[in-house]
């Protein structure tokens, strides 16, 4: 199967830091890849070049097997991109169909007669939350009302409705508890077995084991890992995320010191 969207040695630079460096990965239809990684270590870089907010200084990012360079966010979501950020784009005090629809509002009449949609709106919101399994009591209620969880999902829903192929999802469990946490991880499998490519960006070994199907660890912008799920366990990928192989290095220098003679110490501290 080709990749929807594709890296190949990608590089990007911000003045003279180097923020990714050689990045290849690719992101299949159907599929969760997760992107991990420590604060630093490329993740944000990545999501502002995928989702068509910056621009890459090396390499080729392709859509579709096709050389691509957006020049805003829109055209990347012309070209079934989106993004669904940490802190969702949303009114609180508007209600959960008008949020749904915000920035693409139904309207019916011509001229000084056009006017929203409401009813239309509505039921399109409702039903559209209620195919991807959210059920929600009021579709007229405050999104503010809303838990984060169900926040996440109201904006997953969204971005199936708008036509999105590939969902790139910004840290959406980092503020969460387990039940809510568990409630996004559910409709992220559930955006995947609609037929999504989805890019789920976290720095939670378990939360993105539970519904990856690849997996890349990013260390100071360039790729340690990518390998599928079938080729790792939890261990192995928290090993990394942890900065592993930094810390064998580590244990072994410590391993080197020589241990102080305790008696010594004890009687030089008790003089």
């Amino acid at each position: 199967m080709s990749y929807i969207v594709e890296f190949v040695d990608v590089g990007k630079y911000y003045g003279n830091i180097r923020a990714l460096s050689g990045v290849s990965l690719g992101v299949k239809a159907k599929a969760v890849t997760c992107i991990l990684g420590d604060n630093g270590a490329g993740k944000s870089t990545l999501i502002k070049i995928i989702s068509g907010l910056h621009s890459h200084d090396e390499g080729s990012y392709l859509v579709d097997g096709e050389e691509a360079r957006f020049s805003s966010p829109r055209d990347a979501l012309d070209r079934g991109i989106a993004t669904v950020y940490q802190d969702l784009a949303v009114v609180s005090l508007m209600p959960v169909w008008r949020n749904f629809f915000l920035g693409s509002e139904q309207t019916v009449g011509r001229g000084p007669l056009r006017r929203l949609d409401v009813e239309r709106m509505r039921s399109t919101a409702d039903a559209e939350l209620r195919q991807m399994g959210i059920d929600l009591p009021d579709i007229d209620q405050p999104i503010g009302t809303l838990s984060g969880g169900q926040r996440q999902c109201v904006a997953i829903a969204r971005a199936i409705y708008f036509g999105a192929r590939v969902l790139i999802l910004d840290e959406p469990t980092a503020a969460l508890g387990v039940k809510q946490s568990g409630v996004v991880l559910k409709y992220v499998a559930a955006a995947r077995d609609a037929g999504l490519g989805v890019i789920f960006i976290t720095h939670n070994p378990h939360h993105a084991f539970m519904v990856g199907d690849h997996f890349v660890v990013l260390r100071q912008g360039q790729v340690e890992l990518d390998t599928a799920r079938a080729d790792l366990s939890l261990d192995d990928l928290t090993h990394h995320m942890a900065g592993g192989a930094e810390l064998e290095a580590l244990r072994h220098e410590l391993d080197r010191l020589d241990t102080p003679d305790m008696g010594a110490l004890h009687e030089t501290t008790t003089r």
